[in-house]
């Protein structure tokens, strides 16, 4: 749902992380330098990417469902639910899809099926555009080619380069935060619009508490200043959008039209509206997101 998309930067920009708490160790883990992954199950190739803030666990669910007959790489950005490590610095985006390039290589990954929520929705798209030789299809779970057009007002048009100087300033503001203890009055004011359930938002608050302000701040600078909307148009993989719909903001229709002009520019893509849900549909509405995934492996 659009309302619940503009609130993911939203959660960014207001709550303040104190310190980097670390998961469980996983059975299987591979480790680059930008992210970790476990592996569970045995099959055809299935990548989870979780969304800004989020570390693998947000997919839990969905790769207890899949392993039975899929290999599932469940990936987890580093700063997100671990040390931040070589995303402390710098950019983050673009090099987390250029090294997810290469594991894809380097471990011999057959056209692997590509899954991505809200942030990691985005990096799918990149990875689809840009290494259009690795990904088998691609699903896009409540994401946007560009989105800057959430911070638009009626009849402005805003590009990358219009909307940098807001995207530095919440990049700095986040960063500034490091160290320092959160609010927990705005982690749970912003957790509300995320998710329907009370436990869900509950889970998504203490994961942003986890979570590497600094890390945070450079992926919403970088996802702000990406614009993917005619990109995605050399994409030739199958493509399958998901995204939330709840009629208390808008009705399914005004939201299955927003989303069609938004992936104007992409072939053909299939799309599955999920509802009523918030931003975290894999929370939400677990069944639902399971059997859209399933039906998106079965081509």
């Amino acid at each position: 749902m659009i309302k619940t998309l503009l609130g993911a930067l939203a959660l960014a920009t207001t709550l303040v992380p104190a310190a980097v708490a670390a998961q469980p160790a996983s059975a299987v883990v591979i480790a680059p330098k930008r992210f970790s992954v476990e592996v569970v199950g045995r099959g055809p190739d299935v990548i989870l990417i979780p969304g800004l803030a989020t570390p693998r666990e947000v997919w839990r669910a969905a790769a207890d469902a899949l392993k039975a007959h899929h290999r599932v790489h469940l990936v987890q950005i580093r700063g997100f639910g671990e040390p931040a490590g070589a995303n402390a610095e710098g950019a983050v985006l673009a090099p987390f899809v250029d090294e997810l390039a290469a594991y894809i290589r380097t471990q011999g990954l057959t056209k692997p099926a590509v899954v991505g929520h809200s942030l990691g929705g985005l990096a799918a798209l990149m990875l689809a555009a840009d290494h259009p030789e690795l990904p088998g299809r691609v699903m896009v779970v409540d994401a946007l080619p560009f989105y800057g057009v959430l911070a638009a007002r009626p009849g402005m048009e805003v590009t990358a380069q219009s909307i940098e100087p807001q995207a530095k300033m919440l990049r700095d503001q986040l960063a500034g935060t490091y160290g320092k203890p959160m609010d927990p009055a705005a982690a749970a004011a912003n957790a509300a619009g995320q998710a329907l359930t009370s436990e869900a938002r509950g889970k998504i608050a203490g994961w942003v508490a986890a979570a590497d302000p600094r890390v945070m701040g450079q992926l919403v600078y970088d996802d702000m200043t990406t614009d993917l909307r005619q990109r995605i148009g050399a994409i030739r993989v199958p493509v399958t959008l998901v995204y939330p719909w709840d009629e208390t903001g808008f009705t399914k229709e005004q939201t299955d039209g927003f989303y069609r002009s938004q992936y104007a520019a992409l072939p053909q893509p299939r799309s599955v509206g999920i509802g009523p849900s918030g931003h975290f549909v894999m929370l939400d509405r677990p069944q639902d997101t399971e059997a859209a995934i399933e039906a998106f492996l079965a081509g």
